[in-house]
């Protein structure tokens, strides 16, 4: 347990808050009776988490506090905060023509299924997975915050289908990154996996 990783445990924590904020923030909204309160309070609530998300990371460089265990739970993090976050938006919209479309959900949902579909058959191997961030999937993470940001704050009075599908490409181009990462690891270690698995190692 470090610093970092402290900080991606308060990011996991915030998510079930902002998630009743948002969620009562958008049943308001769908009364025609909006309570900015919870408005204000849920962009503030996922504006710490994500700050979070750049503070360990930072803290994990810069002191060295890279540990397996902050590899593992910094990209569950984000995802549980970031999968609430479209989910919310996309079922309680908080405007007229102001939601995060309903394929751009299946979309992050696909990814996330194929890159820990590809982890779960990589382990079955008995293969060592080598979790490698790749400059594509932090895009693709900070495209998904200011896509979640730009609908929550209602600041800029354009759509929130821009951003959307400016993020849905880097969603489509980090998701065959990993791929590529996937079948890279299984092509240099596969046969001595299959090997290790048929001698019951």
């Amino acid at each position: 347990m470090t610093a970092a990783t402290y900080l991606t445990l308060l990011r996991t924590l915030l998510v079930p808050v902002f998630a009743v904020l948002a969620i009562l923030y958008g049943t308001s909204v769908k009364s025609g009776n909006p309570v900015e309160a919870y408005h204000w309070s849920a962009v503030a609530v996922f504006t710490v988490a994500a700050l979070t998300d750049y503070a360990d990371g930072v803290i994990a460089r810069r002191y060295n506090q890279r540990t397996p265990l902050g590899a593992f739970l910094d990209p569950i993090a984000d995802k549980l905060l970031i999968l609430t976050a479209i989910l919310i938006l996309s079922i309680l919209p908080w405007g007229i023509d102001w939601a995060i479309p309903l394929w751009f959900v299946g979309l992050v949902i696909l990814r996330d299924a194929i890159v820990w579909g590809g982890i779960a058959v990589l382990h079955l191997l008995n293969c060592q997975v080598k979790i490698e961030p790749h400059w594509t999937g932090k895009t693709c993470t900070v495209l998904l915050m200011v896509t979640v940001a730009w609908t929550g704050l209602k600041v800029i009075p354009l759509s929130p289908i821009y951003p959307t599908v400016v993020t849905a490409c880097f969603v489509i181009l980090a998701t065959s990154q990993s791929i590529r990462q996937g079948i890279g690891q299984l092509q240099q270690t596969g046969p001595q996996c299959v090997t290790e698995q048929a001698n019951g190692q």
